[in-house]
């Protein structure tokens, strides 16, 4: 990250936000500042009045002014550094409780983290670097869901069983019902997964509905128009645009338009850095732009703009036709700066992603270093952009722009003034550094939970990749002379042999795995404006050589040139028109547009439920899997019923019959009832979520029971009522409690490892205040007085599931 301020011990302590009252804490020493110097293409003629001839109050003004905002950078780079380096990255984001009693934790850089009981920490894991947002649990297995979209299924002991992107925004809930675990998305999208999955089901199905793929696959084809042009900070006539984009807009159904150099300027730029901190974008002549290009296409009638992105003076639009906007959607933008140490938008790209019959396109406009020997710049801007362009926004961005904001509209009036006077007066260098400082910060911010799938870029994702802009690779070995006569003569191949960017691509440092189209149209560079035909090349000084800067190249799925569409090889594109239109005169560059036919392999997907549904009922491995679903061992719990004293203990026992399966259990309490003086209870009130009364300690309240074996399971009073308790403020001590006998309902819930149905045995639970109540009153079992430590048992029934006895413990207490 480039920095003009440097950040050692002697200056970090210097730059500090200002008050209230609009004073600052410490002036910064300015000779403490490096000299700076800008690319070539940015140079710019200055010249600096004495300080002497500045009025004291103003001087004074603009230095207020001026630490404000460099206040301001410096805050937001704080913020930056504790977001992105700090120990914000191992927060707790989501909690789960699993079945054998263990807590598992996820963190902000996906690291599982499993505790004990007693809060003792375990063990941890990181399978996955994304944020951990949601967890869900059933059976033996924990479902984990990242801010990726990615789901992934772990076993209790932390081992990874498999994972799969889910969907394409943060999963923010998981929930469990019959027999799937539905994840939730950002976005609102919500989709079901098998419970079994990863698991045997899983491979039939997708060997059985591959076997049947030619029956739900649906081939779309569209055609798609892509124009890229440098306006040079021009505007476009009518005319201009009826030839670049008008006269082909009805034959297509999406049109992509990347424009560069749409506004340019020191105090642009640097308002623009400043504005993209706070996700604030655009400017007037960017709109004048989108609203020019809609009318030339007919927007609202014929086409529907459906996403744009500006950064700087690069401006990127898609217009789509109102009969394919269905099929249109998830549309997203980004940016990335290459200019000025990687924060300043006079170089860089921006980006559109969008999702046409449920395939991913993106469309990226480029603006890469100019200057004939720049050809490793250009090749460094490109690994820039497709390394770091990110289109889906960390939660992060969103807790930390109430801050930005603040910071941003705290100093804006003195911004906007100031801009413009702190180049007068320092210079563009150290104005620009200072945006420069704002906006990597902001990037800082905007990357530091970004994580794609096992670290590939996002645009390596895409099913189709189009690039577009002023690349600005030139001709090389050749002299504006020769090259002019070349190009008089049409000799378009001999040139092309001198293309850097074909020498580039070829030695695979650039655009790797990209085609282009077959050049047939004169270089797009530099002309005279307002001079038609190719006598307009530049004729001045400079005597720039013709060159092709303006290009479009793609990537689809194909490995080879020979591969068919289909769901493997889902978007197959060729190129129906690539050309420039040299008549159009409003810039130095020339516009150039390119004409994509693209296949696209989708899926039908009410027609492959059906297959799904078919395979499901006809195939005997899987209906034998799903019958697992309802399995539940043979369990046997030791006891209906057990009379507590104070401190007293008895032990409920649980005991798996089955000799090959676990049985998962848990004990909750279904409700709580005070016994009057007769024996009789009343004032049932259902506990709910409120868990075991306080008097009451059950123990362990889950827990896995393996094949023949038995578990105790503690059932203890626990004597709470000498302790001191505050109720509103007032010490309140064991004599004010209710002393009347109590009575909970437990119901001991059981099921198979991998069944979605469980059985309910309760039990009745009573605790005696005093000995005269020290008995249950039953017509069933007719039982007398039985001390505490005993355990009274109804014949050690097995549980089964038409165990239900809440009516009968009803009855028990008539006499």
């Amino acid at each position: 990250m480039y920095n003009s301020f440097p950040r050692d011990a002697r200056t970090r302590e210097l730059l500090k936000v200002f008050n209230i009252e609009g004073q600052i804490e410490n002036r910064v020493d300015m000779s403490s500042l490096p000299d700076t110097s800008l690319e070539d293409e940015m140079k710019v003629k200055f010249v600096s009045a004495s300080k002497k001839e500045k009025s004291q109050g103003t001087f004074s003004f603009f230095q207020r002014s001026r630490n404000a905002l460099m206040g301001a950078a410096d805050a937001v780079r704080r913020v930056a550094a504790k977001g992105a380096f700090g120990d914000d990255h191992r927060r707790t984001e989501a909690l789960a409780l699993t079945v054998d009693g263990m807590i598992w934790t996820g963190c902000t850089n996906g690291l599982l983290v499993q505790w004990d009981g007693n809060g003792t920490r375990l063990q941890e894991f990181q399978h996955h670097s994304s944020a951990v947002q949601s967890f869900c649990t059933f059976g033996t297995r924990i479902w984990v869901g990242y801010a990726s979209g990615t789901v992934q299924v772990i076993d209790l002991k932390g081992n990874l069983l498999g994972g799969w992107v889910a969907h394409s925004s943060p999963i923010i809930k998981m929930a469990v019902g019959a027999g799937y675990v539905f994840s939730l998305a950002s976005h609102g999208g919500i989709r079901g997964w098998s419970i079994t999955s990863p698991g045997p089901i899983d491979n039939i199905l997708r060997s059985e509905l591959s076997a049947k793929e030619s029956l739900y696959t649906v081939f779309e084809n569209l055609k798609i128009l892509t124009g890229t042009w440098n306006v040079g900070q021009g505007r476009a006539s009518h005319d201009s645009l009826i030839s670049w984009l008008g006269s082909v807009a009805s034959e297509v159904g999406i049109i992509v338009v990347g424009l560069q150099e749409v506004e340019m300027g020191a105090g642009f730029l640097a308002m623009s850095a400043a504005k993209e901190t706070v996700g604030l974008e655009g400017s007037a002549i960017g709109q004048w732009w989108l609203d020019t290009i809609g009318k030339t296409l007919d927007e609202g009638t014929t086409f529907e703009r459906v996403g744009s992105r500006q950064l700087a003076g690069l401006l990127i639009s898609v217009w789509v036709r109102k009969n394919l906007k269905p099929h249109v959607g998830d549309v997203d933008a980004a940016a990335v700066p290459c200019g000025f140490g990687r924060a300043i938008g006079n170089k860089g790209a921006v980006g559109l992603r969008m999702r046409v019959y449920d395939r991913m396109i993106c469309f990226i406009n480029c603006h890469f270093a100019a200057h004939l020997e720049a050809v490793n710049r250009r090749n460094a801007d490109f690994d820039h952009v497709f390394r770091t362009m990110v289109f889906s926004r960390p939660s992060n961005l969103l807790s930390s722009s109430g801050m930005m904001r603040y910071l941003f509209l705290s100093c804006s009036l003195a911004c906007s003034a100031y801009i413009f006077w702190l180049v007068h007066y320092f210079g563009l260098p150290f104005v620009l550094s200072v945006a420069a400082g704002v906006s990597s910060a902001v990037q800082m911010i905007r990357g530091a939970n970004v994580h794609a799938e096992d670290g590939k870029p996002e645009l390596s994702e895409a099913d189709m990749v189009v690039f577009m802009g002023d690349f600005n690779y030139r001709l090389h070995s050749i002299s504006y002379d020769e090259a002019r006569d070349f190009v008089s003569q049409r000799c378009f191949d001999w040139l092309w042999e001198r293309d850097q960017l074909r020498a580039e691509m070829k030695a695979g440092k650039v655009f790797q795995g990209m085609r282009e189209g077959q050049i047939l149209f004169p270089p797009t560079y530099k002309f005279e404006r307002h001079l038609p035909g190719l006598a307009g090349y530049d004729a001045g000084e400079k005597k720039r050589i013709p060159a092709w800067c303006d290009r479009i190249l793609y990537r689809d799925n194909r490995s080879t040139s020979s591969s068919e569409c289909n769901l493997d090889c889902p978007i197959v594109s060729s190129i129906l028109q690539y050309e420039a239109r040299m008549d159009v005169t409003d810039s130095d560059h020339k516009p150039v547009r390119c004409i994509f036919s693209v296949d696209i392999a989708r899926v039908d997907k009410s027609i492959r439920r059906q297959e799904f549904g078919k395979i499901i009922s006809s195939h005997e491995k899987i209906r034998s899997s799903l019958e697992q679903l309802h399995y539940i061992p043979e369990t046997i719990v030791s006891t209906n019923n057990i009379i507590l004293q104070n401190q007293d203990m008895s032990i409920l026992r649980i005991t798996n019959k089955c000799g090959n399966d676990n049985v998962l259990f848990g004990v909750f309490c279904e409700g709580q009832t005070t016994v009057n003086e007769d024996g009789q209870a009343s004032d049932h009130r259902p506990r709910g979520s409120f868990g075991f009364p306080r008097w009451l300690e059950v123990t362990p309240g889950t827990g896995i029971i393996k094949p023949g074996q038995i578990v105790e399971v503690s059932v203890r009073h626990e004597d709470f009522h000498t302790l001191e308790e505050f109720v509103d403020g007032i010490p309140q001590n064991w004599w004010c409690e209710d002393t009347r006998d109590k009575e909970v309902i437990l119901v001991v819930s059981v099921r198979g490892s991998c069944s979605i149905e469980t059985r309910n045995h309760r039990v009745r639970v009573r605790h005696c205040f005093s000995s005269k109540s020290g008995r249950l009153d039953s017509k069933s079992n007719n039982s007398k007085r039985t001390p505490s430590s005993v355990l009274q048992r109804s014949d050690v029934q097995p549980l089964n599931g038409s165990s239900d006895v809440v009516d009968d413990l009803r009855n028990l207490h008539s006499p």
